[in-house]
């Protein structure tokens, strides 16, 4: 599984970093996805990240 961040959307606010630290870290005030694709274990923290996402910035594909 895969994840992006729409940098259009992003507005920095770190929820999908303090949701799924391993799969997403700000760098100059946006999310950027550190590891793709996102391993197995760490998939479901990373899908409620997308969820908890306020402006629906986070994507995936299987």
């Amino acid at each position: 599984m895969t994840f992006s961040v729409d940098q259009d959307l992003c507005i920095g606010c770190g929820a999908c970093e303090s949701t799924c630290p391993e799969v997403f870290g700000l760098v100059d005030d946006k999310s950027q996805v550190k590891v793709d694709p996102v391993p197995e274990e760490l998939q479901a923290s990373a899908l409620s990240a997308e969820d908890g996402c306020p402006v629906q910035a986070i994507s995936h594909q299987e």
